[in-house]
């Protein structure tokens, strides 16, 4: 082999890992990461009641998960083109789809005994690893075509969408008429349309990465490199972060109990079962009785006749302040 044969592999190889590796995508999916632990966070100090808020049944709450897992889907259907941009590579493939697929099975066995009403059978994970074979035959077709393919995926809920597609076996497809009860639930419909709009990105920007600063775009500074380390190891933190965060926060659970005006909403429920009442409710009844002792010996059952009297007083003022419609 020539030393011109030489030179040009060198940079035929340079330019195969510079395609398949960008760090402007790396910061994104480390961003996509930092808003995940963000998110999880606040589900598990709602979870705990370490706050008194939902955060389930706050609509803001819920668009942020959902630009969450649309973020990695998308960035899952650039990367596979960008790591396939040289010819389909059929080891490395099967490798990430095994390590994808393990995670998301791991997922499902560990939800399943911690929580066996709403464990996930069909998560960001499991989406990710479906989604990355089904988009193999978008990776050489026209990126006008796979826009419409992905266009299809998300507008096909609310076309398709039949209570004949409610089977528990068909509830990954995402067409039946009501959702299952999950902690994490991504179907393909139509979340593959995000995946896809990813994949023709790629094909749309590759040809152009030469002369695109995106592409070309290092990370320097501190906070961009640690975006960058996080994007590159984002599978590992997506699996460890919950068990980290759920323990530190169930252990400071147990210390403090839940927040005043959760355990006023758990009391309030228990006793009269009206949900659109007890958080108007609660928030005056806390603003008079605040102390988290007090509130603590009620859900232990350990109050004194003093306390309930105080807590019955403020709870009668508060009604006569926010009469029930």
């Amino acid at each position: 082999m020539t030393q011109a044969d030489l030179t040009a592999l060198s940079s035929s190889e340079a330019k195969a890992a510079a395609s398949q590796r960008w760090d402007a995508i790396d910061v994104a999916r480390g961003l996509a990461i930092v808003a995940m632990i963000v998110y999880h966070f606040s589900w598990d100090l709602s979870f705990l009641q370490l706050i008194a808020t939902n955060i389930l049944q706050v609509p803001a709450w819920r668009w942020f998960a959902r630009g969450i897992a649309g973020s990695f889907l998308v960035l899952a259907g650039f990367g596979l083109t960008l790591a396939h941009a040289q010819g389909f590579h059929r080891v490395p493939f099967l490798r990430r789809l095994m390590k994808v697929g393990g995670a998301a099975l791991a997922v499902t066995v560990v939800t399943y005994f911690a929580f066996p009403e709403s464990y996930i059978f069909f998560g960001i994970l499991h989406c990710i690893a479906v989604s990355s074979v089904l988009a193999l035959p978008f990776l050489r077709l026209h990126p006008a075509l796979t826009l419409a393919a992905a266009v299809f995926c998300l507008v096909a809920p609310r076309i398709f969408t039949n209570p004949a597609l409610d089977a528990p076996w068909l509830d990954w497809l995402g067409l039946g008429a009501s959702d299952p009860v999950t902690n994490d639930y991504v179907p393909i419909f139509p979340w593959f349309g995000l995946a896809l709009i990813g994949v023709a990105a790629g094909r749309l920007m590759l040809p152009r990465r030469e002369t695109m600063g995106l592409a070309r775009w290092r990370a320097e500074d501190v906070l961009s490199q640690g975006l960058v380390w996080a994007g590159r190891k984002s599978l590992p933190i997506y699996l460890i972060h919950q068990i980290v965060l759920i323990g530190i926060l169930y252990g400071v659970a147990q210390i403090v109990g839940p927040s005043t005006s959760a355990a006023c909403q758990r009391i309030c429920l228990a006793q009269n079962g009206n949900p659109a009442l007890c958080p108007s409710v609660c928030s005056c009844i806390v603003q008079q009785v605040p102390e988290r002792d007090l509130w603590q010996r009620l859900i232990a059952g350990t109050a004194a006749a003093e306390d309930n009297t105080r807590i019955s007083r403020a709870a009668q003022q508060c009604m006569r302040q926010n009469p029930p419609s």
